[in-house]
């Protein structure tokens, strides 16, 4: 994997932890994100023994991302909110907070987390 498919995966990580839960759902996604990433079996153990304890957004090295890493990652959060059936109001300021994090505006922020909840939704029905 390079390294910023790792800080997406991380990223997720805290995404699941924001809840203060990492829940099997949560994990089988990060898995399904691992193979896509054809991640080694060493770097999937990497990610595993990394989401065992509470992540939060201080963790995370977000510069490594480009614009377009950034806007998929915000997308794929919002799918791992709402993997349990809800998205509470945590992990809805967690987004928000990922987002300003980011360093996204406002407009681009509120655009793709009203469209990444509106395909998450169509998802989970």
């Amino acid at each position: 994997m390079q390294d910023y498919q790792k800080t997406m995966i991380k990223s997720l990580v805290a995404v699941a932890w924001a809840d203060g839960k990492l829940r099997s759902e949560e994990s089988e996604v990060i898995e399904a994100v691992l193979s896509a990433y054809n991640a080694s079996e060493a770097e999937a153990q990497e990610i595993r023994d990394y989401a065992r304890t509470p992540k939060t957004l201080e963790d995370l090295p977000l510069g490594d991302l480009s614009e377009s890493d950034r806007d998929a990652l915000l997308q794929h959060a919002v799918i791992i909110t709402f993997i349990d059936g809800k998205q509470d109001d945590v992990e809805q300021r967690f987004l928000v907070d990922l987002a300003n994090r980011l360093g996204m505006p406002a407009d681009r922020r509120d655009s793709l987390l009203s469209q990444a909840t509106a395909r998450a939704r169509r998802l989970m029905s």
